[in-house]
């Protein structure tokens, strides 16, 4: 939809920051709004312009007495603000159709084998659940894996203990080394503090050597700056991105499926196969 003034710009930085990315994984208009105001100090009537509404209706939003729920509007209101590519995906909408200056040449929805993107991890949860409990190979890239695998209430925990063939599951699970200087520079990044993160690792690690009755498990302590979080069953990857300011379950989602010749799903798993190999083995 065409509009009679150019889209509002906020600068990158704003998008990036820990409380627009939950606004936008919320889908919480009326506070995305706010922050445009603050950060783009755009009016109310300048942001009805960019979005095709009315004022009265940005008002609404803004004040908590009307909620967006149409995607035509989401899209409308993504391309007046010209929301970059990360920032679409929290909303759960596809790649922007132009390019936003300044972003990587190619986004991960461009290729065929992302079948899916989601806003974040909770929104894949049950498809991931699903897909784990039908795999019998379940490979993990994690910094310490509490949320993932670790803990009883897990994402992938009750998905071990099933019996195939008379064996479990075969899990590889990868892990921060806790000792390693990569550790201390992702507490920074997402400000915990060295030892609770540190702690976490030794937790899991700890957690996943019960495993060792229900699934054939084997962890791994890599020592390098994580860029990528993988969770690999069988056949199908759900892959998202380790940043500043921001955990790896709060990145958007990419649901990436085998084929005969993409390279994504070839590459992230010749990334784990790599990582596994320099790693050292802890259980």
């Amino acid at each position: 939809m065409s509009t009679a003034l150019e889209p509002i710009e906020l600068p990158d930085w704003a998008w990036e920051r820990a409380d627009v990315r939950r606004a936008l994984q919320a889908r919480d208009m009326g506070a995305v709004f706010r922050y445009v105001q603050q950060y783009a100090g755009a009016s109310q009537a300048r942001i009805a312009t960019a979005a095709g509404m009315t004022q009265a209706r940005v008002n609404e939003i803004i004040n908590g007495r009307r909620e967006v729920s149409r995607l035509d509007v989401y899209e409308r209101i993504a391309d007046g603000l010209r929301m970059p590519d990360g920032a679409r995906h929290l909303l759960g909408l596809a790649a922007g159709k132009e390019q936003r200056t300044g972003e990587a040449a190619c986004d991960l929805a461009a290729f065929p084998e992302v079948v899916r993107v989601y806003g974040a991890q909770s929104s894949a949860a049950p498809e991931i659940r699903q897909q784990a409990r039908e795999a019998r190979e379940l490979d993990v890239l994690a910094v310490r894996g509490l949320g993932l695998i670790g803990l009883n209430d897990s994402l992938l925990r009750t998905c071990l203990a099933r019996e195939q063939g008379g064996k479990g599951l075969s899990v590889r699970v990868a892990l921060l080394d806790p000792d390693s200087p990569a550790l201390a520079r992702r507490a920074a990044e997402i400000g915990e503090s060295a030892e609770s993160l540190a702690g976490g690792v030794r937790l899991a690690e700890s957690r996943l050597r019960e495993l060792a009755n229900v699934c054939d498990v084997s962890v791994y302590r890599y020592r390098t700056l994580p860029t990528w979080r993988v969770i690999r069953t069988g056949a199908t990857m759900f892959v998202g991105a380790f940043d500043t300011g921001w955990e790896g379950h709060e990145s958007a989602t990419y649901k990436v499926m085998e084929t005969p010749h993409g390279p994504l799903f070839r590459g992230f798993r010749r990334m784990f196969e790599t990582v596994i190999g320099e790693a050292r083995r802890t259980v």
